[in-house]
């Protein structure tokens, strides 16, 4: 469907329209790979849970089943995930087993769906519409409980560009009846759309969102709040330490920024197997004042980190739809990130941010250069950022709710 023609159709409703009024006495069934715990001690994909919170309004309850990996107390998300209750919304942790290698048209050994369906059976679940996150397994696990339980599914593709070609380029039979068996696919962009066709006739595009958590707040007060300096040009970024977020590009860019600006600080947060890398390439490079690692963010501290920089980048070298774009705007900072999956479909003026190529630290280090010395409009970033509330993007979602369940 045209951007255009979905749009029409949302402004048609809203939760006291007829559309939505038959679902008040509906449940929906939510399948994710990972799910905040109650205390939110294991941080997952909060965005699914952003999502639910706008969701649960539209129906009588909302079941969420996120499988665990088995590990006998050994990994943290086995310790800590427990069933809980809040709200309309009931949250299931089925321990499973499993290890992702595909075989002909079988994965060795995943016992997901049968774990799922235990649940869904042990706890006497009924439910009238599946939402599934991610393609493998969630994806695959919805359309064999469609056809188990006759209820419609669909299904959003959440995985990011380099992750979804390995998808496609595997033309494995249990990837695409995950696709073809959904009643609708959602890409969270719309250049994969027509990759995605081939498999399904019904491919709409929305695109991620944020949550109210993400709010302007004075940068002064974020910056005293965190004791950073508050007469320095501040870059923050975020996101797994690993090569595909392409940091060693945004380290490099730093040489060219710090010899021009003396006063740019680069932060760089979050975990993963290339955090030695990246501090012995901050090491080399004499950088060590001007970028640091600060290690995974606490949730609550994020906003704040949003709103005390003057300025987010995201160098990566594949992306879906990064949620902290949508975040970054929501707090109405400038995003500069790399033409890569639908961050050109989101920073389509350079009023909200800038735009460079993917893997060029020249390109980046002149953007970066360009943006710090730029006052931007703080307000304009928020208003065109309103779109993007996880409120909107969930009514957009409904429009979809509402044609496979007619």
């Amino acid at each position: 469907m045209e951007k255009a023609g979905l749009i029409a159709m949302i402004a048609t409703i809203d939760t006291k329209d007829n559309s939505l009024a038959g679902l008040k006495e509906k449940t929906l069934l939510i399948l994710t790979p990972s799910y905040p715990n109650e205390d939110e001690s294991f941080i997952a994909e909060t965005f699914v849970k952003y999502q639910v919170a706008e969701l649960k309004q539209y129906f009588k309850k909302v079941i969420v089943i996120a499988p665990v990996l088995r590990s006998f107390g050994y990994l943290q998300k086995d310790r800590h995930c427990k069933d809980y209750t809040y709200d309309n919304v009931e949250v299931y942790y089925p321990r499973c087993t499993y290890i992702p290698i595909f075989w002909l048209s079988k994965i060795l050994i995943d016992n997901r769906l049968k774990v799922v369906e235990r649940t869904i059976e042990e706890h006497h679940l009924q439910f009238d519409l599946i939402h599934a996150h991610f393609t493998w397994p969630s994806g695959y696990i919805g359309v064999r409980l469609k056809e188990k339980y006759g209820k419609p599914v669909v299904t959003t593709i959440h995985e990011n560009g380099g992750w979804l070609d390995q998808e496609v380029g595997m033309n494995h039979p249990l990837i695409k009846t995950a696709w073809s068996g959904a009643d609708a696919l959602i890409r969270v962009n719309r250049k994969d759309v027509p990759v995605l066709q081939r498999y399904n006739e019904f491919v709409y595009a929305i695109p991620n969102g944020f949550s109210p958590a993400f709010r302007p707040i004075d940068t002064i007060i974020s910056r005293e709040q965190l004791g950073l300096p508050g007469d320095a040009k501040i870059i923050f970024t975020l996101g797994g330490l690993n090569r595909r977020k392409g940091f060693n590009y945004l380290i490099d860019s730093m040489k060219q920024v710090c010899s021009q600006r003396g006063d740019a600080i680069c932060f760089i947060g979050g975990a993963g197997p290339e955090r030695g890398s990246l501090q012995g390439q901050i090491d080399r490079l004499r950088l060590g004042e001007r970028v640091r690692l600060l290690g995974s963010v606490p949730g609550d501290q994020l906003t704040l980190w949003v709103n005390a920089c003057d300025l987010f980048v995201l160098p990566s070298r594949n992306e879906g739809n990064p949620t902290v774009m949508f975040e970054t705007l929501g707090c109405g900072k400038p995003f500069v990130g790399t033409r890569v999956g639908g961050v050109p479909e989101i920073i389509t003026s350079d009023e909200y941010g800038l735009l460079v190529e993917p893997a060029d630290p020249k390109d980046l280090a002149g953007k970066i250069l360009i943006a710090l010395d730029r006052e931007w409009d703080r307000e304009g970033i928020l208003r065109y950022a309103k779109q993007f509330t996880w409120g909107n993007i969930v009514k957009e979602t409904m429009v979809i709710y509402a044609r496979v369940m007619a």
